[in-house]
């Protein structure tokens, strides 16, 4: 769905998506998706820029690049947009994701409705660690990471991993997930992790969102 190509004026290559677009296109879903929670009904290009910080100009290019949206003078319809960029991204629908690390963050990520409001439902939850094994998190039951995983990932229909575990055991288990077969890992670790072309890995770092938001407060 997305390369990483030149961008062309529509943001296209072939019919996929930039990766730069694919990145912008996000971004904007998820402040939309949180202008919605809020009863906001319209939206600017320069409301949007002042929540992602890109260029009022390139979000207008951006989103004229797959039809008209907006009105000027008015913005953008924020339920419309949501759907719209839903349908870009090709994420409407239900998604299901297996957490994996039942600790401090695996809890919070269980009992947040940031996953939710994109389409994605957390429907099984694994950890290693004897003490948490069976313990309610979220609306499971932690389980204990082991040979049935490939069952698991067939039956839940499971498409990404979300991993938020310690940095040592965070290869080891990648490895576990490529042979079930997952396609997407969400990594929390700061493993840099090794896995075959056809897998997608994301790695999300805290210290590296707070570099970025220094960055602009210093420019």
């Amino acid at each position: 769905m997305i390369e990483n190509d030149a961008e062309t004026p529509f943001g296209k290559v072939g019919d996929k998506l930039t990766l730069g677009v694919a990145a912008r296109l996000s971004r904007y879903l998820q402040v939309l998706t949180q202008a919605k929670k809020m009863g906001k009904e319209t939206i600017s290009s320069q409301e949007l820029s002042d929540y992602t910080h890109v260029n009022s100009t390139q979000i207008r290019r951006d989103l004229s690049g797959f039809g008209k949206f907006g009105k000027r003078g008015v913005g953008y319809n924020v339920d419309s947009l949501v759907s719209q960029i839903r349908k870009i991204l090709r994420t409407s629908g239900q998604h299901n994701i297996a957490l994996f690390g039942a600790g401090h963050l695996g809890r919070a990520i269980a009992s947040s409705d940031i996953f939710a409001d994109h389409g994605f439902r957390v429907v099984a939850i694994f950890d290693n660690d004897p003490q948490k094994l069976g313990e309610t998190v979220g609306a499971h039951q932690v389980r204990q990471i082991g040979g049935e995983l490939r069952q698991i990932v067939d039956e839940e229909d499971i498409v990404v991993a979300v991993l938020a575990v310690p940095t040592a055991a965070a290869q080891p288990l990648a490895d576990e997930l490529v042979a079930a077969g997952v396609k997407i890992i969400f990594n929390y670790s700061e493993a840099l992790l090794q896995v075959p072309p056809e897998v997608t890995v994301h790695t999300s770092s805290p210290a590296v969102d707070l570099l970025y938001a220094l960055y602009f407060y210093l420019t």
